[in-house]
């Protein structure tokens, strides 16, 4: 299977710290995943749960804490049984977010390698767009 990857990236007005906040807190992550509960304490190894609501079906996301070195680097297993395919290691994203100081605050860079294809890389790319841009609107308004 051929892997095509989602990259994309937003600029934050806050720093480092505050995102990776954001971005790991239970309460404020809701932002960023679509209004989903995150659950994990971030330890290599450790699962990750995303539990929540898409389109009126409950779902119950998991994964497993790959790498992290906080505040700069967070990189995780993904799979939602929303898409049908079975719970096989192959059927996995690994999710990698990048936060990078810049002069006016945060660079964070996501990508999800896995996708079957071009069109389903484009469409997870459009999704993590607005979840980026839930990261930059809560950061921003946290670090106010």
């Amino acid at each position: 299977m051929a892997d095509h990857v989602s990259t994309t990236s937003i600029d934050i007005d806050a720093l480092p710290r505050t995102v990776w906040t954001v971005l790991t807190s239970p309460e404020l992550s809701r932002h960023v995943m679509f209004g989903a509960s995150v659950a994990s304490d971030y330890v290599p190894g450790s699962r990750i749960t995303f539990t929540g609501e898409w389109e009126g079906k409950p779902f119950q996301d998991h994964g497993e804490i790959v790498e992290i070195e906080e505040p700069r680097l967070l990189r995780y297993t993904h799979f939602s049984p929303l898409t049908g395919e079975p719970d096989v290691p192959e059927n996995y994203h690994t999710l990698t977010w990048t936060l990078e100081e810049t002069a006016h605050g945060t660079r964070v860079t996501l990508t999800q390698d896995n996708n079957p294809t071009e069109e389903a890389a484009q469409h997870s790319t459009e999704n993590w767009q607005r979840a980026l841009a839930g990261l930059k609107q809560a950061a921003e308004v946290f670090s106010g």
